[in-house]
């Protein structure tokens, strides 16, 4: 019953945006679907590279923790227009390879990214490796945020358009409460729960954040500030000292102030760009160089990053030979869930265990990189999968990996490996449990709705919604939440080592950075993906070995009928006419909705991050 009021939300959003997308559907009908067929067929042909091709790197590409097909989401590209996807892992081996690859002769940066700084940090570690080559790196933009600048300040020749603007302004953290608002329309809330700063519950009970919560934001915003200060000015004419005062006096800055501070290396429009690119490619100058358009893009050898990775990634394969040791990726990304399924973007108990189950059974795989970015989930969930990552860490190297996230449950299912790396700006920690018990009496009964119940026990009715929890009911449940507090905090002492009273000292829910997760004893080192495979090879006495990422990929029919009827209706907003405010609105409504349907602990206890938190 407690599921009910979530799930009916959800599915009322759900359904609205459902019947326009169907609409959509039957209107292009089986010649929109033919075309489909045909363009992942075109995609799946070998792609070839030109001499002197430029590596183009939009940064809108999806940089995910997952692994990802050759034809990558082919129905969201083809139908929807949305970006490519790649995995970390190809992204880094792909920036790598070009550097020691003849045929490319540069990088070119575009677009605008939205993976998390922990993401970016690893990716612009592998850009400035490639600088070492000697090859340039050129990236152009009409405008940037800080996202923007922290991953192509480290460009060699960074171009600003002369209309455009940046944007340095500080980070900033903003929680939107819905406390008073539940309490205006009836609706009652009880909080179970362990931990002073394990502060998820407190958009639903409060209408202002805690001193907790505050000091634990605060501490945090302010290192990953610091670390984005330290990382732009590495490559840049500029001091930290500068960057935080042009922070906190200027914010948007021109683009003559910015060429002028060293933030930039030129202006210029993007056909000034494209001059330099036709020269990086080996294309001769035309006589009238005011002639070139937008459209001569195609007009010089490129290769995207996606295509690419695919080059490489074949090369790879076919150059193990005698290899059979296998050193696995395994990707856990997303919220935690109860459920068997794979679900893309999401870890579920199940599934998520089998394919752990899997790589401890499988002799060729030697050792285990477990790639965990989650803000966590499901109590239950998270100590299923925990289990299996101690029983395959009791048998082979596993290593855990950190991306932007691994926190609350993310950071129990991370715990029992032997080694854990983690990004500077990784968000970690966060080990405690909660639990939200609504309750909708007083909005029902204003309203003509009344509950009679009959029942066998006095607590046979203690998950209601007709009515707040009694003092008895709500012990009952809070000494099971201090239990499930108790385990979690034994899991994090066992597999880290340490007494459990180390553990009480940086738990209580509190969050950390990676740099200060090391202080906390709850991470080992700082490193990316590619530190973590080398450890684990090493771990494994490995010379020669292949890496192979997990879990299972989907076939094209199950990327199809997702796209269709799943998640892949998200796509619908990558579309080139879908930009009015009001449809905007309703797609981040869904996708707020579909977070509460990952709501499915089986007695509603959770471990993880805060929901209404963003961090800009």
């Amino acid at each position: 019953m407690r599921d009910f009021f979530k799930i009916a939300a959800a599915s009322a959003v759900g359904t609205l945006v459902g019947l326009f997308s169907l609409l959509l559907l039957v209107g292009i009908g089986a010649f929109g679907l033919v075309g489909v067929l045909l363009s992942s067929g075109a995609s799946e042909t070998e792609v070839e590279l030109e001499d002197s091709s430029v590596l183009v790197f939009d940064l809108s590409t999806d940089i995910v923790d997952g692994a990802v097909a050759d034809s990558g989401a082919i129905f969201e590209e083809a139908f929807y227009g949305g970006s490519p996807s790649v995995s970390l892992y190809s992204a880094l081996e792909a920036i790598a390879a070009a550097a020691d690859d003849e045929k490319i002769s540069g990088i070119y940066l575009k677009g605008s990214p939205e993976e998390g700084l922990a993401t970016l940090k690893e990716v612009r570690a592998a850009l400035s490796k490639f600088k070492e080559s000697g090859k340039p790196i050129w990236a152009y933009n009409t405008g940037y945020r800080e996202r923007d600048y922290y991953i192509t300040s480290v460009a060699d020749n960074l171009v600003l358009a002369p209309v455009g603007l940046m944007e340095i302004n500080g980070f900033r953290a903003e929680t939107q409460f819905l406390g008073d608002a539940l309490k205006k329309y009836g609706v009652g809330v009880q909080v179970l729960r362990v931990g002073r700063y394990k502060s998820a519950v407190e958009p639903f009970i409060r209408s202002q954040s805690s001193p907790e919560e505050k000091q634990q934001t605060e501490a945090l915003i302010s290192d990953l500030w610091k670390d984005f200060v330290q990382t732009v000015s590495t490559d840049r004419d500029i001091t930290p000292e500068a960057v935080q005062q042009l922070a906190d006096e200027v914010g948007l800055i021109e683009p003559e102030q910015a060429l002028e501070l060293g933030l930039v290396d030129q202006l210029g429009f993007y056909d000034d760009v494209l001059v330099n690119l036709r020269e990086l490619a080996g294309v001769e100058a035309e006589e009238d160089e005011e002639a070139i358009v937008v459209s001569d893009l195609e007009e010089f050898p490129q290769t995207s990053l996606d295509q690419y990775a695919q080059i490489v990634a074949r090369d790879r394969a076919g150059g193990f030979g005698g290899a059979d040791d296998r050193v696995a990726i395994v990707y856990a990304e997303g919220n935690i869930i109860m459920g068997a399924d794979t679900v893309p973007g999401t870890i579920t108990s199940q599934g998520l265990s089998a394919t752990l189950r899997e790589m401890r059974r499988d002799d060729d795989v030697k050792a285990v990189v477990l790639r965990v970015n989650s803000p966590g989930g499901s109590a239950i969930a998270s100590e299923v999968i925990a289990d299996e990552v101690r029983l395959l860490a009791e048998e082979k190297p596993l290593i855990i990996s950190m991306g932007d996230y691994a926190a609350s449950g993310g950071y129990m299912i991370a715990a029992p490996g032997a080694k854990i790396l983690a990004s500077p700006t990784t968000i970690t920690g966060s080990i405690g449990v909660y639990s939200l018990l609504l309750n909708f009496q007083e909005i029902a009964n204003k309203n003509g709705i009344t509950w009679d119940v009959v029942q066998t026990a006095q607590l046979a009715n203690m998950d209601t919604t007709a009515r707040p929890n009694t003092e008895t009911e709500l012990k009952v449940q809070q000494d099971y939440t201090d239990s499930l507090y108790d385990r979690f905090t034994s899991i994090v002492a066992e597999g880290r080592d340490i007494t459990k009273a180390r553990v009480a000292q940086v738990a209580q829910g509190r969050v950390w950075t990676g740099e200060d997760a090391i202080a906390a004893d709850l991470v080992d080192e700082i490193g990316g993906l590619q530190d973590a495979i080398v450890l684990a090879a090493e771990s494994a006495e490995l010379e020669d070995y292949q890496v192979n990422e997990y879990p299972r990929l989907p076939t094209f029919e199950e990327q199809l009928l997702n796209s269709i009827f799943g998640s892949g209706m998200a796509g619908i907003s990558q579309l080139p006419w879908n930009k009015d405010p009001l449809t905007d609105e309703l797609l981040k409504l869904r996708e707020d909705f579909k977070l509460l349907e990952t709501l499915n602990d089986p007695h509603s206890v959770y471990m993880r991050l805060p929901f209404t938190t963003e961090i800009e």
